[in-house]
């Protein structure tokens, strides 16, 4: 009786958050993995023979066991969960307040969903750090209260907000770009299928398309947001991170991770939108 009375915008908020938390258990193992292809770049001597996707995955279940794959989870969860709710309530909020006697055009639904993502990305960054660290296997931490700890007392509270510039060019255009493909490819549906009892999976085919789209076009930003939170020491400004990455690497550097990240962007969007929309239509909302 109290879900029901809720506010719609709270119930937005526990949609995402419950979607955001199936989506980053699923698919946490491919963010690993994209990570450490990333950071790897740091360590390879020129003339070093590539190493894939397929090693790094092999790799990280010979030496750290099946459950390596699993680690910074727990920073995935503590930003994933509160950092999805907070996105799509933010989503849900504007869209009524700009758009609530109709649906947003393409370059409308591109300022929705990277407005959403700004909020949510600000106020979720120091926990982005934290997990991105975990995910790398340079540093010992224990637990996210330690790392978060080990940060300030080391490094100062400036450095949990290491890469926003980057993190920022990253997450915006892409929720930006996911937004505007996906409500136009829903758009160009035939009613008869919109309507129909296949909506979830006609949902998710929309999202997977939009999100590989949205993921090529913003992976240089992520090589560059992973390099900055690992080593922000080596990094006080973005264009010295992107300096570093095309001197050492060339073009190909910004696109190093980009398989494992496209799927787990794309899949982890899809299945948040499609779970997200199915329990907003539950309650009676409309997402």
């Amino acid at each position: 009786m109290e879900l029901a009375l809720a506010h719609p915008a709270l119930k937005a908020f526990m949609c995402g958050s419950l979607s955001g938390t199936c989506s980053t258990l699923l698919f946490q193992p491919l963010d690993l993995v994209k990570t450490r292809l990333q950071t790897l770049q740091n360590n390879m001597h020129p003339g070093a023979p590539k190493v894939g996707m397929i090693t790094v995955f092999l790799n990280v279940i010979r030496t750290e066991k099946l459950f390596g794959l699993w680690k910074g989870v727990s920073p995935s969860f503590m930003r994933c969960i509160p950092g999805v709710g907070i996105y799509f309530s933010t989503f849900y909020s504007l869209k009524q307040h700009y758009f609530e006697d109709g649906s947003p055009s393409a370059g409308e639904a591109v300022l929705l969903g990277a407005g959403a993502r700004c909020v949510a990305g600000v106020a979720m960054l120091p926990i982005t750090v934290i997990k991105t660290r975990f995910e790398s296997g340079r540093y010992n931490y224990v637990s996210v209260a330690g790392a978060l700890k080990s940060v300030c007392q080391n490094e100062g509270p400036r450095a949990l907000y290491s890469g926003l510039t980057a993190t920022l060019l990253r997450d915006a255009p892409f929720s930006g770009i996911y937004v505007m493909f996906y409500s136009q490819a829903k758009k160009a549906l035939p009613q008869e299928i919109s309507s129909s009892s296949f909506v979830p999976l006609v949902n998710f085919g929309c999202g997977v398309v939009a999100g590989i789209l949205a993921s090529l076009a913003t992976q240089p930003a992520d090589v560059i947001k992973t390099h900055m939170q690992v080593s922000p020491a080596l990094y006080r400004k973005t264009s010295d991170a992107l300096r570093h990455v095309y001197a050492k690497h060339g073009l190909s550097g910004f696109f190093r991770g980009a398989v494992p990240r496209s799927l787990r962007r794309t899949l982890m969007a899809a299945m948040a939108w499609t779970v997200y929309e199915q329990l907003m239509a539950h309650m009676g909302l409309k997402s």
